[in-house]
């Protein structure tokens, strides 16, 4: 999805029948057909064929939700309803919003409420301090419109597919509410919505969704410490949870048991069930004369495991498990069979066709790709020989034997996939999980769903239960805390580009398939062309990295890497550009440090991430004009005018600015302090030529024309992201570069790049690229040509503007 290979759109109801008709076109050419080569044949078409279908059917899907995306900020009054529970934050509450259109279209938003700025009401004539959206409400909000936007940057986490696997359409921060009363709805023409809104789904949802904030509140008021690990493993609800948790469960690996998985489901399932076989065993057991028990208790186990998706809000794991069970109570009830791995490729297809974005999110892929392990794992304990008498410590033993196993299996087996969406990993997960799995699973989750059942009968006793269960979360935590102390086990970054990341997945292929296929032994063959110099030598490349507000340049040729500038946030520790958008670049690009990293100048836009990854990333030289902290592994230079180095014959660097003297006269403009950088890229074009300008601007531009009067320049990165201080009218006049870029941040506060500064572009017909409308912006030699690229070409939700040039 997000790749235009055909232009062909279908309707879901066009490949169901085109699916069904290819069906029975199959069951006739088994009659017809009489070779061995037929079961082949057929099975190759009919992946053919549902890839053509499964495109189609996405190309639809995206368009019709990519024409639903706000693309301007703008303040604007809407009409809203509010049937999903919120999500709360230390800075704001997040709500989701169903924005009523005059033209009776709705579409979601994500509003966004202060948690400390007092908030205006039309519900009374004063200023209330806090006020949230209640569930089943329709309100008038007046705001402004935050349009979805990413960093554009290989590797960096995309917010825009996030929103769009979502269904967010936009954000919006929320100034000023007012309830709308039923009455005033029919008069604004919503009277179909009202209408639909009343449905027994609808008010079923709902009446969930209320559920879940009545026990959010309750597990809120709760004498217990750990009320956010509580929440989250009962609801997947994190609005409780506190960092420090959330932090260490990721850095020992186990996020994903803070998610609602399966198991969560079939607990509930099993225990609500369980209870009902023990009622009607003892008080009607004659019903099982007339219905076999595993007929009777099929549909309450199917109910159960839909009521509880819905109380989790249909999370991709739940809906996993719902449709797996939907298939095999519709097989057991016509008393069909089905092999366990088609029953996942079926329930994965009609989750596809039911919302085909999912094939976005990391949680598909994951929670498919541990089954499959899982299912592995069932049939090689299958193929072993059983033995007919077993001791209780053997069965104890081999319990224990097989969870060891599940565990490194499951690492090494998703292990392709954490450096596919994450670029990290823990190397104590499989220790970790070894008692918390079990922990969680078999103790934590039954106690917590149990005491959620008695809250609806008796509060005290869910309290009673609530507390118990709090003991149980300090148990694990005690032996979380044990191996911080022992290991101190942090997140590793690990650089692996996707060509190491396919002979991973080779690798394990390779493991995982069943004995006799394949030999073990060529799993080295997936390692070979890791050990060859040759095959990992890179062609020349120039990224300027869309890092928001701020410049970041990354340059590699032949075994040599480097960067110019970093970026920043304006709080790293909010927000780390570092370890979000730097760390995760270089990861896929497959660099694990860099030889030289120049900073032009201090600025927090440019250096910030330096200071917050400078002791995970090792790079062996900083230069910039100003003396910075350095890690213990840094050597130190300082830049200025005169210094230059060569890569090879064809890569050469050279300083232009500032002069020695500049640097230790404070009174200089600090801006026009900045390393300006030249580089030389010989027998390769259109693009050979490259000055990285910094921050700097008139005053070292005029430095330069009357230093360099020579000069010549194809590609221009703007000083200071294009403000109207720099690129002097005289100065692009005299280089005319084939190209200008600016790295800027899209809806930045100065205006990056200023008119002023487009309008003396335009008027030299230089074009101009800007990392905020392109994203990052690539230049990488293939032969003798150095081929221009854009990042937000890459993705159809990422596109903004065509790549002229």
């Amino acid at each position: 999805m997000g790749k235009s290979f055909l232009s062909v759109q279908l309707s879901g109801t066009a490949v169901l029948i085109v699916a069904l008709l290819w069906y029975l076109c199959c069951h006739k050419l088994k009659l017809i057909l009489n070779t061995p080569l037929r079961s082949l044949l057929i099975t190759g078409s009919s992946l053919l064929l549902g890839l053509f279908l499964g495109h189609a059917y996405a190309n639809l899907q995206l368009a019709e939700r990519l024409s639903k995306r706000e693309h301007e900020v703008s303040e604007k009054e809407i009409v809203v309803y509010i049937k999903e529970l919120n999500k709360l934050g230390d800075q704001n509450i997040q709500q989701a919003l169903h924005v009523l259109n005059p033209d009776g279209t709705t579409v979601k938003w994500m509003g966004f409420l202060p948690v400390s700025d007092p908030v205006i009401s039309s519900l009374g004539n004063d200023v209330t301090k806090q006020q949230t959206l209640e569930l089943g409400h329709y309100y008038l909000l007046q705001g402004q419109i935050r349009p979805n936007h990413s960093y554009a940057t290989p590797g960096a986490f995309d917010a825009e597919k996030w929103a769009l696997q979502q269904n967010v359409m936009a954000g919006f921060r929320i100034k000023h509410i007012q309830e709308l009363q039923p009455q005033q709805l029919y008069a604004l023409g919503h009277a179909k919505y009202l209408r639909q809104q009343k449905n027994l789904n609808q008010r079923f949802l709902l009446w969930v969704e209320q559920q879940r904030l009545t026990l959010r509140e309750f597990v809120a008021t709760q004498p217990v410490q750990q009320k956010g690990l509580l929440l989250a493993l009962l609801s997947g609800d994190e609005s409780l949870l506190d960092q420090a948790t959330e932090q260490q469960f990721q850095r020992f690996g186990m996020s994903h048991l803070l998610a609602i998985s399966g198991p969560h489901v079939l607990i509930f399932a099993f225990i609500v069930c369980g209870a009902l076989q023990y009622l009607i065993s003892r008080y009607v057991p004659q019903i099982y004369l007339k219905w076999p028990r595993q007929y009777f208790l099929s549909l309450p186990f199917l109910l159960c495991v839909l009521l509880y998706c819905a109380f989790v809000g249909f999370e991709i794991p739940a809906l996993r498990t719902l449709l797996i069970c939907v298939i095999v109570t519709f097989t057991l009830l016509l008393r069909q069979s089905m092999q366990p791995l088609k029953l996942l490729i079926l329930s994965a297809a009609l989750l596809l066709l039911f919302d085909p974005f999912s094939i976005l999110s990391a949680a598909f892929w994951l929670s498919y790709g541990a089954c499959f392990v899982l299912l592995r794992i069932y049939q090689t304990i299958q193929q072993q020989p059983h033995q007919t008498v077993q001791t209780a410590l053997q069965r104890l033993y081999f319990a224990i034997k097989v969870l060891m196993e599940s565990q490194w299996k499951i690492f090494l087996a998703l292990f392709p996939l954490m450096m596919l969406f994450f670029k990290q990993v823990a190397w104590i997960t499989p220790l970790s999980n070894l008692v918390a799995i079990p922990w969680i699973g078999l103790l934590i989750v039954p106690v917590d769903i149990l005491a959620a059942l008695l809250f609806f009968i008796s509060e005290p006793l869910s309290s009673l239960l609530f507390q118990l269960n709090d003991i149980f979360i300090h148990m694990l935590l005690a032996f979380l805390n044990l191996l911080d102390r022992l290991f101190a086990p942090q997140l590793i970054p690990v650089a692996m580009n996707v060509w190491m990341i396919a002979l991973c997945i080779l690798g394990l292929l390779i493991v995982f398939l069943p004995r006799g296929l394949v030999p073990k032994s060529w799993t080295a063959i997936a390692c070979v062309p890791l050990c060859i110099p040759q095959l990992n030598q890179h062609a020349f490349q120039l990224s300027v990295l869309d890092v928001g507000q701020g410049q970041a340049i990354f340059i590699r040729d032949g075994q040599h890497s480097m960067m110019i500038d970093m970026g920043g946030y304006y709080n790293e520790e909010k927000f780390s550009i570092g370890r979000q958008v730097i760390m995760p670049f270089l990861s896929v690009q497959g660099v694990g440090e860099l030889d030289r990293l120049i900073l032009t100048h201090l600025d927090q836009d440019h250096s910030g991430a330096y200071f917050s990854i400078k002791d995970q990333l090792n790079i062996k030289q900083v230069s910039s004009n100003q003396m910075p902290e350095t890690a213990t592994s840094s050597s130190f230079q300082f830049c200025y005018e005169g210094q230059q180095w060569q890569w090879s014959e064809e890569i050469n660097f050279k300083i232009l600015a500032p002069r020695q003297q500049q640097l230790n006269m404070p009174n200089f403009n600090k801006n026009d302090r900045s390393c300006v950088i030249y580089l030389q890229v010989k027998n390769a074009g259109p693009y050979q030529k490259f000055l990285l300008m910094g921050d700097a601007g008139w005053e070292t531009e005029y430095q330069l024309l009357q230093n360099y009067p020579e000069l010549k320049v194809d590609v221009l990165v703007l000083g200071h992201h294009g403000s109207q201080h720099s690129s002097a009218y005289q100065f692009l006049e005299v280089l005319r570069p084939k190209l200008a870029i600016a790295s800027a941040g899209k809806f930045n506060r100065y205006g990056h790049p200023s008119q002023l500064t487009q309008q003396r572009l335009k008027a030299l017909n230089i074009p101009l690229l800007t990392t905020a409308e392109q994203g990052s912006v690539h230049f990488q030699q293939q032969g003798s040509e150095l081929v221009l690229s854009a990042e937000r070409h890459e993705w159809r939700w990422l596109y903004r503007q065509p790549l002229s040039h």
